[in-house]
């Protein structure tokens, strides 16, 4: 594990930035009745500053803590009860289903930062388009821009979130000890290789994305941002999970998800299995398979934190 998480850093990139001060600037508390909403910034390297929210439980005794990954879409707002404008919505909406909020009221203390690349993170390139060339998405460009300096879209988001936690553990209300990491889609590859990573992250649920690459990622079109060069030679999603065992582990799949077929994702949990069996742990990886498309459950996964930080 420590051999291949040194070779993995280098190949995706970016994980020796130097470190700067965080300078934390809350920008808000909001009382959300059983919860209070948190905006901040933060610095995490020398020219990125981070937006972040934090969930704090008002009926939680001690409560664990859990980093909420978004995934594609208009950013971190979608997981924390904010429509893109940034007013509140009382109910649920789209693939993320407010997750963030989910986690907060099932007790924990939910981390969501504004992943690189989405919502207050974007560049506008539309100046582009009077020279009548292909306006990028932000992922695209930054995807190419990384490529040009010898790393990789998830080598800057990993980095980000193992500054977060460093940044949180000089938070003393707020317990790393007990912490677990959660993410949909863009944020299921951002907390599986978070977490192949940061060994502080001691649970993990990955949703809508845990599958093969060769029948996901490799085989349909997907955003610049999954594509890191040189990955091949670490093998599948199911050889780099042992990078994470024996640490408990859950694969959230929807029977109807189309970017990540069911019979690749069955066909990487059952050799994931075999992988943890190695360290006699295939208890520890478990799974939610339900009806729906591209989506978050929640069912399992909430119980499943819940019981492995405890």
């Amino acid at each position: 594990q420590k051999k291949v998480r040194k070779v993995l850093a280098e190949q995706i990139g970016f994980q020796e930035v130097q470190k700067v001060p965080f300078n934390p600037s809350v920008l808000e508390r909001v009382d959300r009745g059983d919860y209070v909403r948190e905006k901040l910034l933060i610095h995490v390297a020398p020219d990125a500053v981070m937006p972040v929210y934090i969930l704090h439980p008002k009926n939680a005794a001690n409560p664990a803590t859990v980093l909420a990954f978004h995934g594609h879409g208009y950013g971190v707002k979608d997981i924390v009860g904010l429509w893109q404008d940034g007013s509140e919505r009382d109910a649920p909406e789209g693939y993320h289903k407010d997750f963030g909020v989910a986690l907060c009221r099932a007790g924990f203390t939910v981390v969501a930062p504004e992943i690189a690349c989405f919502g207050e993170r974007q560049n506008d390139y539309g100046h582009l388009a009077k020279f009548k060339s292909p306006v990028p998405s932000t992922c695209t460009q930054t995807a190419f821009l990384a490529s040009h300096h010898g790393g990789s879209v998830l080598g800057l988001r990993v980095l980000e979130a193992r500054r977060l936690v460093d940044y949180l553990e000089t938070r003393k209300e707020i317990d790393t000890e007990r912490l677990g990491a959660m993410g949909i889609s863009g944020g299921g590859m951002h907390t599986f290789f978070s977490s192949i990573m940061d060994t502080r992250i001691k649970a993990a649920v990955v949703s809508g994305y845990f599958c093969t690459f060769a029948d996901s990622i490799l085989a349909m079109n997907h955003c610049p941002c999954n594509f890191v060069p040189g990955l091949w030679r670490f093998g599948e999603m199911s050889d780099l999970v042992g990078c994470i065992a024996p640490r408990p582990f859950l694969v959230e799949a929807a029977t109807a998800d189309c970017i990540f077929p069911m019979p690749a994702v069955r066909k990487s949990v059952a050799q994931a299995r075999r992988v943890y069996g190695v360290f006699s742990a295939r208890n520890l990886f478990e799974t939610d398979y339900f009806p729906g498309e591209h989506e978050i459950s929640g069912v399992k996964a909430y119980p499943f934190l819940k019981k492995h930080l405890a």
